[in-house]
């Protein structure tokens, strides 16, 4: 093996591979470009109230998540408006916020994606049956006591825009800016005629007017109005007894108006946490409710804000090839080191084709300039065998043969070194032939 070793051009070698390694580190660097951190194991979620349906949700996301290894926080808010200041803000701390449908616009500067619908959000408006019979008309509110939701919330944001369009206002309506389970017990004081709440049934705000006595549930006749004058609105019937069989809650079928919920998450929130988000929503969204057939959301939306590249991916083809065989953090893994590994097989291909070419080259080049220095020396002899003795020509040649002997030629080329040899001893013999002692 060492004598071997000899036989290698350690000079060729390092020519060869040297540039050879920095392709290949190059090609890494590049890869590193596009490559992103492994994904965090904490999600920040802007919810909502206490009690609120934002925040029942986020509950149930924070154990799905949990089995991935990815822990949720929970950062209450007053709603939906006060999400979208924390989303826009980039010194606030979050990754995701619950957003109601109609209420954001998206601004020149945002850098924030839609996850698509996750559900219906209807508009409930309950009144107090002893203050005004509960009709079906919003405007039957004017002159009243109403409680439209509290500051930065989605529902008193949604209750100006239904008040407005019935020409209701503060100057001829009391309005107060109130929200949550504490409304009930003002329904129940006389302190207030009607409430706005916005949720889905399984909100507890939503579940206790259902049933508190002496309270009832507007149903809107100008449900198919609302939604053509304000299209993020769609019309929902809530069949009677839909809520309570035995005590026949609804009495009647409702017509409601619901905006959708989102999620929305800035751009740079991680790929693979947008992928699981979208996994966790199917779990959490898609069972059968009073609004929706199972595995009916999330999907695809019409929000203002663009939808996530991630999110279109999930609605086309659904969870991740390698997530559906592989953990989490392995799939994840696996994704990354493919990025890595791309470029460098598209390095290394070509490389190992390549490289060993380059090699022989060089070392088959100092054996040709060898042959060039023959090929001078013959012509030499033939046009002119008298310019030097005898001595001087074999002297001549037998440099150039000392040169070939000291080539560090691998074992692969010895043939052309060898016949390199034989061609040298033939000029040797002409030389003799052609000249005198």
């Amino acid at each position: 093996m060492p004598e071997k070793l000899k036989l290698l051009s350690w000079r060729d070698i390092v020519f060869v591979a040297l540039p050879s390694l920095l392709l290949v580190i190059g090609a890494f660097w590049l890869a590193a470009q596009f490559i992103k951190p492994a994904p965090p194991e904490q999600l920040i979620v802007s919810t909502g109230g206490e009690g609120g349906a934002y925040q029942r949700f986020a509950a149930r996301y924070k154990d799905v998540l949990a089995r991935y290894g990815i822990t949720l926080m929970e950062k209450p808010s007053a709603g939906s408006m006060e999400n979208l200041q924390r989303l826009r803000d980039p010194e606030v701390a979050v990754d995701a916020a619950f957003i109601q449908g109609g209420t954001a616009r998206p601004g020149e500067k945002d850098e924030l994606v839609s996850l698509g619908d996750f559900y219906y959000e209807p508009l409930w408006i309950f009144c107090r049956e002893a203050a005004l019979r509960c009709g079906d008309k919003i405007l039957d509110l004017k002159g009243k006591r109403v409680a439209v939701g509290g500051a930065g919330s989605g529902t008193q944001h949604l209750a100006m825009e239904l008040l407005a369009a019935n020409g209701i206002d503060a100057k001829n309506t009391k309005l107060t800016e109130v929200g949550g389970l504490g409304v009930v017990e003002r329904l129940q004081k006389n302190e207030i005629d009607a409430v706005f709440v916005v949720g889905p049934t399984q909100s507890g705000l939503v579940w206790t007017l259902l049933y508190t006595p002496g309270v009832h549930l507007m149903s809107l006749a100008h449900a198919e109005a609302y939604t053509r004058r304000f299209p993020y609105l769609a019309r929902l019937v809530l069949p009677r007894g839909a809520i309570d069989l035995t005590q026949d809650i609804p009495p009647h079928d409702t017509q409601l108006v619901a905006p959708m919920t989102t999620l929305l998450v800035r751009e740079d929130t991680h790929p693979a946490l947008i992928g699981l988000l979208m996994q966790v929503a199917s779990e959490v969204h898609g069972e059968p409710g009073v609004f929706q057939k199972p595995g009916e959301f999330p999907r695809a939306g019409h929000s203002e804000f663009p939808q996530s590249k991630e999110a279109e991916r999930y609605y086309k083809s659904g969870k991740p090839f390698l997530q559906r065989y592989m953990p989490f953090w392995a799939a994840t893994l696996i994704d990354r080191m493919v990025v890595m590994l791309v470029p460098l097989l598209a390095v290394l291909f070509p490389l190992f084709k390549f490289a060993p070419q380059i090699y022989g080259w060089r070392v088959r080049s100092r054996i040709y300039r060898r042959y060039g220095e023959l090929k001078f020396l013959e012509n030499e002899i033939n046009e002119n065998p008298g310019l030097h003795t005898r001595a001087e020509w074999i002297e001549k040649l037998d440099r150039i043969e000392a040169d070939a002997s000291r080539i560090r030629t691998p074992l692969t080329f010895s043939d052309i070194l060898y016949t390199l040899r034989g061609h040298i001893d033939l000029v040797r013999d002409m030389i003799l032939r052609r000249t005198t002692a």
